[in-house]
């Protein structure tokens, strides 16, 4: 079986980022709030481009919600905060079930791959700096075909290079396992954080609460 996964939050854990945006808003480090209010910013306008038919850099939108969260509280994010954000997420590390979930479902003869709206360059840093690089077959980007995932052609790509009629994607979000479904993929929801799928469309094909268990059902 081709299993897809998604990177940031499924792979990898991005708590780690959290001191640069609490510092950023203007808010005590120690808690998810901020870091979770400033990616729903990046995934909303990735959503909004992607909807409009634009396509915008994942980075670059990751940056601009950053400064659009704290221009909200009055403040400024500094170039430097930018750029410390941006290091972070390509130095983020696994979440702890991650390599040996990965570990098992190799030896089970799966062939693993993972796809990311990040560009291909951040994401295998991402995969090499957090040992992943090696359980991994290979690493697609959104960016190689200038749509930003939940649009369908990123998964598209991902079936047509890997000469694949189908596959599951794994994804700690709704928005990603939901265009993976409309892709005509099957999708595997990890809920990470106490999230859960979509309510409104067909449930994902499996739901587990990390990657362990998702190993224990293939």
């Amino acid at each position: 079986m081709l299993l897809v996964f998604d990177v940031n939050e499924t792979l990898l854990d991005l708590a780690a980022i959290d001191p640069v945006v609490a510092e950023a808003l203007g808010e005590q480090s120690g808690g998810s709030g901020p870091r979770r209010a400033w990616f729903d910013r990046m995934i909303r306008s990735a959503l909004t481009v992607t909807a409009v038919g634009q396509y915008v850099p994942f980075g670059t939108l990751a940056g601009a919600a950053l400064r659009d969260l704290a221009a909200e509280r009055g403040r400024e994010a500094t170039d430097d905060q930018v750029r410390r954000l941006a290091d972070g997420i390509s130095a983020l590390p696994p979440h702890p079930d991650v390599a040996p979930a990965l570990r098992r479902l190799r030896e089970a003869g799966h062939r693993l791959v993972a796809l990311t709206n990040s560009v291909l360059e951040v994401a295998e840093a991402q995969v090499a700096g957090s040992g992943l690089r090696e359980l991994l077959d290979a690493v697609y980007s959104a960016d190689e075909v200038r749509r930003l995932k939940p649009a369908p052609e990123p998964y598209r790509m991902v079936l047509e290079r890997e000469g694949a009629d189908t596959a599951v994607l794994v994804a700690a979000h709704d928005w990603d396992v939901a265009g993976a479904a409309a892709a005509g993929l099957d999708a595997a929801f990890v809920a990470r954080e106490g999230r859960r799928p979509f309510g409104a469309t067909a449930p994902p094909a499996y739901v587990v609460g990390d990657l362990g268990g998702l190993a224990d059902l293939l």
